[in-house]
């Protein structure tokens, strides 16, 4: 039999592969004697190497934790996987008080929590040196600016507790979107790790440390809704005023606005004059009214963005007998339009509106000591039904 040249396995080192082949000596790295390989045999391995790695890539969640759960000791196994719903919010009203001198802007704003969100399946890492993160959407960044890395290494350094986790991440928010998907991942990370190591700090502290994450993290920690001021990170836990479950659509465009970005173009001088403190008082009293759900960040946002306020204007005109109020959420681009969950039908008709999400959701709350569950999320299968805050599950036996 002839011998055969093999080039691109070894990378240009070219190999004499045949029934007369002979072994080869190799250096390390360092330049000290390797001994000696069967090139063959060297080829082999690099193969079976590779497909030891796209097997690991292509575990599916499940199978991923029932690995994790074998390396884990056993007293760790119980307490080893935890599955939470990762809420987003809406502002129904935002005020910007002022700019301050470190650069950043004074809110007052009422910020509620909905029942649009993720999933976060947690379970315990044997590994002592870092977190790891799956996820199926291409928009999640995988390095260390994801917010879940930082709410755990925050969580670390709070705690001293060196535990690392697998987080695999469903995410439904949109990014760009006035939100706030990634903070609610934070927030959701933090109460998720106090809880698989055993409570060590309590919801207040969590709160606390939440605003290092982010000015949105903190309201997540509220039992729903929240009257909000400094950059949003002073959180002043409310009863809702508005009734739980309110029905409401979200638009989002497909092009989001980044939040920098639309404070650098805020003109102070043509803020709302609205008292903030008698727009949450109106609201209680009165519901959501257009001019009670007032933003200033629509201002530049709509300069940013023009499309963005003819679609807010249409939405509120082809649904005046249907929706309470329409308005922007946080920094943009999604426009709520608060009181149905349905889409006008414009959206669908209109080819120039093919990009657009439409997203039905309603207001959300929680019970103290319970963490956020959505009664209309749909789980893996896609069946309906209660998806509970915080939920345990153990491997099968």
């Amino acid at each position: 039999m002839a011998a055969t040249r093999c080039t691109s396995a070894c990378k240009g080192n070219v190999a004499m592969l045949g029934p007369r082949r002979r072994r080869v000596r190799v250096r390390a790295a360092d330049g000290s004697d390797g001994g000696s390989v069967d090139p063959l045999e060297a080829l082999s391995d690099g193969i079976r190497n590779d497909f030891q790695k796209r097997q690991e890539i292509l575990y599916s969640p499940q199978q991923r934790w029932d690995q994790l759960q074998k390396e884990l000791p056993q007293e760790k196994q119980r307490r080893s996987m935890l599955k939470v719903f990762s809420p987003s919010k809406i502002n129904v009203f935002l005020r910007v008080m002022r700019r301050r001198e470190d650069g950043f802007h004074d809110l007052a704003s009422l910020f509620h929590v909905i029942d649009l969100g993720d999933t976060l399946k947690f379970s315990l890492s044997p590994s002592k040196t870092r977190d790891a993160i799956t996820t199926r959407s291409p928009d999640v960044p995988l390095d260390k600016s994801n917010l879940i890395y930082r709410a755990l290494n925050l969580f670390r350094e709070k705690t001293g507790i060196e535990q690392y986790f697998w987080i695999d991440l469903d995410k439904r928010v949109p990014s760009g979107a006035g939100l706030g998907g990634g903070s609610g991942n934070a927030s959701s990370t933090l109460w998720a790790a106090n809880q698989m190591c055993g409570c060590p700090a309590t919801e207040a502290q969590l709160m606390e440390w939440s605003a290092e994450l982010g000015s949105d993290c903190p309201v997540f920690f509220s039992h729903g809704a929240a009257y909000c001021t400094g950059r949003g990170e002073v959180v002043e836990d409310i009863p809702s005023p508005l009734p739980q479950g309110t029905e409401m659509v979200l638009i989002k465009p497909p092009v989001g606005l980044s939040t920098p970005e639309i404070f650098r173009a805020l003109d102070l001088d043509r803020r709302s004059t609205a008292d903030p403190r008698e727009l949450l008082d109106r609201l209680s009293k009165e519901g959501c009214k257009p001019d009670i759900t007032v933003n200033d960040l629509e201002q530049p946002a709509f300069s940013t963005l023009p499309a963005l306020r003819m679609l807010k204007d249409r939405l509120a005109l082809s649904g005046q007998r249907k929706y309470d109020s329409v308005f922007m959420t946080g920094s943009g681009s999604t426009i709520v339009c608060m009181g149905s969950s349905e889409a006008p039908p414009f959206l669908y008709d209109d080819k120039g509106f093919d990009g657009v999400s439409i997203i039905p959701a309603r207001l959300l709350t929680r019970r103290p000591g319970t963490w956020y569950s959505a009664s209309n999320f749909v789980d893996e299968e896609g069946e309906e039904g209660e998806e509970e805050g915080l939920s345990f599950e153990r491997p099968a036996s």
